[in-house]
């Protein structure tokens, strides 16, 4: 089978799917080992992106999907109806970012890492379709569930891999930096406000000094007038 008609098979499949394909299922079906068919979907990948059409393939881990162009969302969504935002709350987000460095993870190890319940959120998540089940824990007693996130997570986020994930070390670094300057900041006014009170103390020390040896010279010159 000559080149261009398997990444016409490939076009076809991604096309019809309107969801990520795995690469192993488009192997079987156009009966093409693994290592060559990821390089024709490469170059099927440059060709789109050289040629700036309006459709694009990205990858998502070992899945590959046809997307239309971020850069010509507002055209698609004139001809779309238009959907209903739903943004994900702080702690939404949070419990998403444990099972996403942490997974797989059951819903007892999120919980014991935030400190509170999390059957709602991750319920939601699961609707979502950022999170989903992807196993259970062989020795545990009850065998909860393994949760993982999912290539809508992914496509979401704009990530080929979990893997492109930034570092957690470095972002536990950066927040303890923060919570430095934060504990730095909160110090030096501390330290601001303590000096303005020992500078207000000396001001009244000063002016009572002031006062008392005043009234003390008023004495002396009464005494002395007397004395005359």
């Amino acid at each position: 089978m000559e080149i261009r008609e398997v990444q016409a098979i490939i076009e076809s499949l991604l096309f019809a799917a309107g969801e990520p394909v795995e690469l192993d299922r488009i192997a079987d079906i156009v009966d093409v080992d693994k290592k060559s068919l990821k390089e024709i979907i490469k170059k099927m990948m440059d060709s789109y992106n050289y040629e700036k059409r309006g459709i694009h393939i990205i990858r998502l881990e070992d899945s590959y999907q046809m997307c239309t162009r971020g850069e010509y969302h507002d055209y698609v969504s004139m001809l779309m109806q238009p959907r209903r935002k739903m943004q994900l709350s702080n702690a939404a987000i949070e419990v998403l970012a444990i099972v996403a460095y942490k997974q797989p993870v059951t819903r007892s190890e999120i919980e014991h890492i935030r400190g509170v319940n999390c059957d709602y959120i991750v319920n939601r998540l699961i609707e979502r379709k950022f999170i989903e089940e992807v196993g259970r824990l062989k020795d545990a007693p009850g065998r909860p569930i393994l949760f993982g996130t999912t290539d809508e997570f992914l496509r979401t986020f704009g990530i080929e891999s979990v893997s492109d994930l930034p570092e957690f070390d470095s972002l536990a670094a950066d927040d303890d930096l923060q919570q430095m300057e934060i504990e730095t900041i909160d110090e030096a006014k501390k330290n601001q406000s303590e000096q303005l009170e020992i500078d207000n103390i000396n001001t009244e020390d000063t002016v009572d000094l002031t006062k008392k040896k005043t009234e003390s010279n008023d004495i002396d010159e009464m005494n002395n007038i007397g004395e005359k």
